[in-house]
């Protein structure tokens, strides 16, 4: 008796290749991906080198990113300014908290995020540059792009085209207009609330504000009992606005690093 005939494996491929992609797309389809409309905003208002400010970013920030359904909620945006201040009758003189180390790493990761605009791509360098402020290793602060293998010539080519001092000014122009005004850093935003002192349960208020079908797994576990403060009075740990103390002009360290990186280029 003849066997019947055999379809050519190809084919067979073919069909089999054809089912998994249907299936997949009728995956896809039953899941629920929030729109930009559910998202929850979320603002960071700091500033480099406030210990606490690296604290909230490497300990607690940095929680989002562990989490893809918590981060596919959220609009997150990061303002490196903090309690700086451009000085009087100037345009580029910066007052910053912590000194010129500090105006410079400020000016650092605003470039970064013009750069890499994609928030995942910017916030792997500031969380890199702000791991060495919190073990106070900052200095080293160019080693993160070896670690990340990203060309520092980006982030140069951004002083020496004048847009650093433009996104630290948009930056400034950004803190200085929150209302209520910021006391203190870190200075956690959702959704246009201040969270005051309780800011390192971002996640909740982040999870109250979200009005969308998927709720985050993050959610589940998490009382929702939150309630937005009136106040500014810090229990926690942040860099009070008050305390600015220490000024430097911008460019003076901007030349200064602008100078190490040529010197290192024409090596």
């Amino acid at each position: 008796m003849a066997s019947p005939p055999r379809k050519p494996l190809s084919l067979v491929f073919c069909m089999v290749l054809l089912s998994f992609f249907f299936f997949s797309c009728s995956v896809l389809a039953s899941r629920t991906f929030p729109s930009d409309t559910d998202k929850v905003e979320l603002g960071l208002y700091y500033e480099s080198l406030c210990p606490y400010s690296a604290n909230f970013i490497i300990n607690y920030l940095v929680k989002v990113f562990e989490d893809d359904d918590l981060l596919s909620v959220v609009d997150l945006h990061l303002y490196p300014w903090g309690n700086a201040k451009i000085r009087n009758g100037t345009k580029t003189t910066f007052d910053c908290q912590h000194g010129p180390s500090e105006c410079l790493l400020n000016t650092v990761e605003a470039c970064a995020i013009a750069i890499w605009p994609d928030v995942n791509e910017h916030f792997q360098f500031i969380y890199c540059v702000e791991t060495l402020v919190y073990e106070h290793k900052y200095p080293e602060w160019e080693t993160c792009f070896e670690k990340l293998g990203l060309d520092p010539k980006a982030i140069s080519d951004c002083y020496t085209s004048g847009n650093g001092t433009e996104l630290e000014l948009h930056y400034a122009a950004e803190t200085n207009s929150l209302e209520p005004p910021h006391q203190y850093v870190p200075w956690v935003v959702v959704d246009g609330q201040p969270l005051y002192e309780d800011y390192e349960n971002f996640i909740s208020y982040i999870c109250k504000a979200y009005n969308g079908t998927a709720l985050p797994k993050a959610c589940s576990n998490i009382t929702l009992n939150t309630v937005y403060k009136e106040k500014a009075e810090p229990t926690g740990p942040v860099c009070n606005k008050e305390t600015t103390t220490c000024s430097t002009q911008i460019r003076s360290a901007i030349t200064s690093w602008m100078r190490k990186m040529n010197m290192a280029v024409s090596m």
